[in-house]
């Protein structure tokens, strides 16, 4: 039987699926249930900023109160600043406490300084790592993309500066080069990068005549900005890759793992088929493997990589179009209607 365990930022996993942040891991009984079913790790769903501020608000309201009186009556409760994410701290404690497979902490901020005090504060709880979400919509049209990924990287040299556990960053594919950010990122000590991040798509209900807000979740298949960047990206960067978004069977993790990851993560796929279904997906990595008669998962990642591919155009536009050059690009063979 095949040897799936592989490391992710140092981490030792027992196979290469881990449960993504999600409303899974918001719960401690869903939790309990993905370590029950096989997850080789967990992401913890994310702190947002949101949170954070929500909460120093309602905090300065609530203090007005006090206004005129001793100053000792507002001073006597220092910490309550955080409460929400206080609370959420202590719920990354009480996971990690209760779980025996690595827990990843998740944060996704605004401003520099709650990037760098929130990482730290992540650390102190004993995740076994911080995975710093990137996910922002532009709304400035004055402010220029390299001046955005100026900040991001800033703020990656300050967490690393601060910050002794491995840090990931999950990321958009809608940078102007992705690989040079991610090289840079690489470069400031990032020890994996998640690729990529499933954006929030709004909808409007015309009925109603509102904004909607429906709950995106991949389809099996979805993968391809995964594959080619995991693949150009393979060998180029000392961080690991872990691949997201549309990965549902043990084929598409095999999928990936060929093309460099290290590992992927998994939402939709648990969402759509219940947290059993990650039972499903490791088998099927296992009966690929031995088939193909591979004994461990070094014996193939990267294999088919742009550094070692015998094809080194396969994740490039040549390939592109190559494809559309085919006589039948749809691969119909003559029985397909005709467009």
């Amino acid at each position: 039987m095949a040897d799936l365990r592989t490391t992710y930022m140092g981490l030792e996993l027992a196979h290469p699926i881990i449960a993504g942040a999600s409303p899974l891991t918001a719960d401690m009984r869903s939790i309990k249930r993905l370590e029950e079913a096989g997850a080789s790790a967990i992401v913890i769903r994310s702190l947002f900023e949101e949170q954070i501020q929500l909460e120093r608000i309602q905090l300065d309201e609530d203090l007005t109160e006090y206004n005129g009186l001793s100053p000792e009556i507002v001073t006597a409760f220092p910490r309550l600043k955080h409460a929400g994410p206080e609370e959420h701290l202590m719920w990354v404690r009480k996971a990690k406490e209760s779980v025996g497979i690595p827990v990843i902490a998740s944060l996704n901020a605004v401003s520099h300084d709650t990037w760098v005090e929130y990482a730290s504060l992540l650390q102190q709880t004993g995740a076994d790592a911080v995975e710093l979400n990137f996910y922002a919509t532009p709304s400035d049209a004055s402010l220029a993309s390299g001046a955005l990924e100026d900040e991001q990287i800033a703020i990656l040299h300050d967490i690393r500066q601060t910050v002794s556990i491995p840090i990931s960053a999950k990321l958009s594919p809608f940078y102007t080069n992705p690989l040079h950010i991610i090289s840079r990122m690489d470069a400031e000590g990032v020890n994996g990068f998640v690729l990529f991040n499933r954006f929030f798509q709004p909808d409007i209900d015309v009925a109603q005549e509102q904004p909607a807000y429906p709950l995106n979740l991949s389809h099996g298949g979805e993968y391809g900005m995964s594959l080619r960047f995991t693949g150009l990206l393979a060998g180029a960067i000392s961080g690991d890759i872990c691949a997201s978004t549309g990965i549902f069977s043990g084929e598409d993790v095999a999928k990936l793992i060929l093309a460099g990851a290290a590992c992927v993560q998994v939402v939709s796929a648990l969402l759509r088929n219940r947290v059993s279904h990650l039972q499903t997906m490791v088998a099927g990595l296992q009966a690929w493997m031995d088939a193909k008669g591979y004994a461990a998962l070094g014996d193939f990642r990267a294999k088919l990589s742009r550094e070692r591919s015998s094809d080194p155009w396969a994740y490039t536009r040549a390939q592109y179009v190559r494809t559309l050059m085919k006589p039948d690009p749809l691969n119909r063979g003559g029985r397909g209607r005709r467009i």
